[in-house]
């Protein structure tokens, strides 16, 4: 009889970039807190999580981001001043997004080694657990949350697990790349990974989208890791490692929705056109001043 999965609880958020191409809106500011129209970058990913049932919410933090840490946590004076002038509607909606005592856990990433650091950073916090693992660049838009997908494919199958989505076949070289056995199928089993192939080599046109469950054997691996492209740790590299010890599978979960990098100045206005779209409140007003500005 096969053993049931461990559950993935925790989940980990990558958040100590520099956010150099939004210059200089970001001097100052994170760039994960940029909003998509009325809520930042990280809420709405954090959002994705907790709708997936994530108890625990790991940040992986740099210098100049202690505002990320106010941010999920409670503010006196701003609530108090609601509750005084009868903003029930403002309240509750903080109420609401605030993460329960002891939710959240932030730790340094000293340097900018690369995204497989910066998952090392939180081994002592995430533990001898499987956990996900979510960029917050990368916002999913769809009507079930890309997570939520994940974790039950995780709990059918176990192992790691990585989202993934379709791509040009001229932009693979472009991104992380996956092979896979069926290609069509919503989760099929990976058969290889390669960051940015060379043009015409890549194995498939499904491209790593941003969202993982993995296994904490990771860790070690990232211990051990040479730094890659860039003078960083790839995360990549140990996940090939990590697969080809056969232990541990690792499959490919098909995200039929939309994806934005609000890493880039299109994506990050297409996202904030998308959810506001999205929206009743703000849905009629915005198509018409769309029409009137094209």
């Amino acid at each position: 009889m096969t053993a049931k999965p461990r559950p993935i609880r925790k989940a980990v958020f990558p958040v100590a970039g520099l956010g150099t191409r939004f210059l200089p809106a970001t001097k100052a500011m994170p760039k994960e807190m940029l909003t998509v129209v009325d809520r930042p970058v990280i809420q709405h990913v954090v959002d994705e999580a907790r709708a997936a049932g994530i108890e625990h919410f790991i940040f992986v933090t740099g210098r100049n981001k202690g505002v990320i840490e106010d941010h999920f946590d409670s503010s006196f004076e701003l609530e108090r001043t609601l509750a005084e002038r009868g903003k029930r509607n403002e309240l509750e909606m903080l109420t609401r997004d605030l993460p329960d005592a002891g939710q959240t856990s932030f730790t340094r990433q000293q340097a900018p080694l690369g995204l497989g650091h910066a998952v090392w950073c939180a081994r002592e916090i995430v533990g001898n657990e499987p956990f996900a693992l979510l960029l917050p660049d990368m916002l999913h838009h769809a009507d079930r949350p890309c997570l939520a997908e994940m974790i039950e494919a995780y709990n059918e199958h176990g192992g790691n697990h990585v989202a993934v989505a379709p791509v040009p076949e001229d932009q693979t070289h472009l991104y992380g790349i996956v092979g896979v056995e069926q290609p069509k199928d919503k989760v099929t089993r990976i058969t290889g990974m390669i960051e940015k192939p060379p043009r015409g080599t890549a194995p498939s046109n499904l491209h790593i989208t941003g969202r993982y469950i993995l296994q904490p054997e990771i860790f070690a691996l990232l211990a051990a890791q040479e730094r890659g492209s860039g003078g960083e740790i790839q995360l990549t590299d140990s996940m090939i490692t990590l697969s080809e010890q056969k232990a541990q599978p690792f499959h490919a979960v098909r995200f039929d929705g939309k994806i934005y990098d609000c890493g880039s100045k299109i994506g990050f206005l297409m996202a904030n056109l998308t959810f506001a779209l999205a929206r009743d409140d703000l849905a009629p007003a915005l198509k018409a001043e769309l029409r009137r500005l094209i």
